[in-house]
């Protein structure tokens, strides 16, 4: 393998991509389009989920139970039924994921040390969200009703007890517990696949459009020298995509790069050279 023919099909090429503006433009705006499309769409965080509710009580301890959900940051109040049709019907027109009923004799039946219950309606057309909202509602629920026993036991002069075994919870790696923290990083490695595959079938489907690849085979150029030039430009293509991508994620999704940059960048190249 000689130097001096590599670097002449290495710049051959290069030419040809920047009289091509098609090609470079695609080389560029495909891994941009690419994050910032599947970036906002794909997500599997649940939050400001939309929600109904229907107050039968109405009385401080019912507000204080729905204040409860509306300060989370997963519920978000769409609107107040006048009716219970009425909330079936939100829930149903897709207006609302959740609903809340809260009967009339709630704050009668805690007052009176009595068990009471609300209804939490869930539209269960994506599983997976309704599953997490759920959960989010039946959290807030066991605090809510956590708060009021406390309350009741330091009326009757009884102390809070605590339980016996405390879970001191540490998450690594993704505290908040953020989907875009996994997704985006791996959107970047799916985007230098489809980038590295269209860039480089595009380049040998040229030659052969122009008629040029027969003139390239008569020439004393290796096989290896050929691909291997070729390659190079779009190389240095992918490395500049994956530098923007990086960029793009830090900036725009607010994904920092933790750890070796060098060592993203050099796994990443044996990727592309792969």
């Amino acid at each position: 393998m000689r130097l001096i023919r590599l670097k002449a099909i290495a710049w051959k090429e290069l030419i040809q991509i920047f009289r091509d503006p098609t090609s470079l433009t695609l080389a560029v705006s495909i891994p941009v389009l690419l994050l910032i499309l599947f970036g906002y769409a794909l997500t599997l965080d649940v939050d400001r989920i939309p929600t109904v509710v229907h107050d039968l009580d109405r009385t401080p301890r019912s507000r204080d139970l729905i204040d409860q959900f509306l300060r989370s940051k997963y519920f978000q109040l769409e609107a107040v039924a006048d009716n219970y049709a009425d909330l079936q019907n939100k829930i149903d027109r897709g207006q609302a994921l959740m609903g809340l009923v809260i009967p009339a004799n709630f704050s009668r039946d805690l007052e009176a040390d009595r068990e009471t219950a609300i209804q939490i309606l869930v539209d269960g057309t994506d599983a997976n969200t309704a599953t997490i909202a759920l959960g989010y509602a039946q959290a807030i629920v066991t605090l809510y009703s956590q708060e009021i026993l406390a309350h009741k036991m330091n009326q009757l002069g009884i102390g809070s007890i605590s339980p016996p075994v405390e879970p001191r919870i540490r998450i690594w790696f993704n505290p908040d517990l953020e989907s875009k923290n996994f997704i985006i990083p791996g959107l970047i490695a799916v985007i230098m696949v489809i980038l590295a595959t269209i860039l480089t079938s595009s380049t040998i489907a040229r030659e052969w459009e122009r008629g040029t690849m027969e003139q390239l085979i008569s020439t004393p150029i290796r096989n290896s020298e050929l691909i291997l030039g070729k390659l190079i430009p779009y190389f240095g293509i992918g490395m500049f995509d994956l530098a923007l991508t990086v960029v793009m994620g830090h900036f725009l999704f607010e994904v920092p790069l933790r750890g070796s940059g060098f060592l993203l960048f050099s796994l990443a190249g044996l990727f592309l050279l792969g």
